[in-house]
């Protein structure tokens, strides 16, 4: 089988996680981009004792580690004229983020974790401990979620409640959701696809960009409709059925990400 065959399911998912780790899609799929090539160019090669998944993601770290820290570095030096969230970003170490994805947003295992950061699983425990702290002394702001169906919006609900976010309303279509806004401006956005009157989440988002600046994270059950390589995609997907874990890092890292929020006064 062919380097590409072997890799081409996972490339959807590992750009997904380029751009949440990065907080930028087009910065995201340069270094997959980069990886792919020193694979194609025989400078780096899969380790035949990992799943070629966990061998694609650890050939990405150290090519992260190469030459994405000379990134950081940049950011680091510009942090006193970033904006808070950027700032707030900057105080989670490269390491600790990259353990705290790869597990609750990816879905790797500890010891897979492990296996690509190349380190021990006691430190990839203290790594994801680390992010989880940084994420939870985030402030709260208002969640708008696009959900259908009654039983997964309320387990959504939840969720959003237990980070110490309010959900300022649940929409069913889209015409729902844009209404909803006009009611009341959220920071976060939630999102299904595929919506009760047979209307699109997808173009529901586009109504409410053409608005506000807010994040958006999808939860679908039709990935495959957003990851198709044209542009824009989102940075935050996840699919159904969702574990919880993977909802509060998708929030977490996108509050993070996104400099311009609507936050609850203290």
């Amino acid at each position: 089988m062919s380097l590409l065959a072997r890799l081409a399911p996972h490339l959807p998912y590992i750009r997904r996680y380029a751009r949440a780790l990065t907080g930028d899609q087009t910065t995201g799929d340069h270094y997959v981009r980069v990886a792919l090539e020193a694979l194609a160019a025989g400078e780096r090669s899969l380790d035949a004792d990992l799943s070629p998944r966990v061998a694609l993601y650890r050939v990405f770290h150290a090519i992260w580690l190469s030459s994405g820290a000379q990134l950081e570095a940049r950011r680091d030096e510009s942090i006193s004229s970033a904006d808070d969230a950027a700032q707030r970003l900057m105080r989670i170490a490269p390491r600790s983020r990259q353990a705290f994805l790869l597990t609750a947003l990816e879905g790797f295992t500890p010891t897979e974790a492990a296996q690509i950061l190349d380190c021990d699983f006691g430190e990839i425990e203290r790594l994801i401990a680390d992010a989880q702290a940084e994420i939870d002394a985030e402030l709260a702001t208002d969640v708008l979620i696009i959900e259908d169906e009654p039983v997964i919006a309320a387990d959504i609900e939840a969720l959003v409640r237990e980070l110490g976010h309010d959900v300022t309303d649940i929409a069913a279509t889209r015409g729902e959701a844009v209404d909803a806004v006009a009611r009341r401006t959220p920071g976060l956005v939630l999102a299904d696809i595929q919506l009760a009157d047979g209307s699109s989440g997808i173009d529901a988002v586009k109504d409410i960009l053409g608005r506000l600046d807010v994040p958006v994270i999808f939860i679908t059950a039709f990935p495959e409709r957003l990851l198709t390589g044209e542009r824009p995609e989102p940075t935050f997907l996840i699919t159904k059925p969702f574990q919880p874990e993977t909802v509060k890092a998708a929030i977490g890292q996108a509050l993070f990400f996104h400099p311009r929020r609507t936050r609850k006064a203290a």
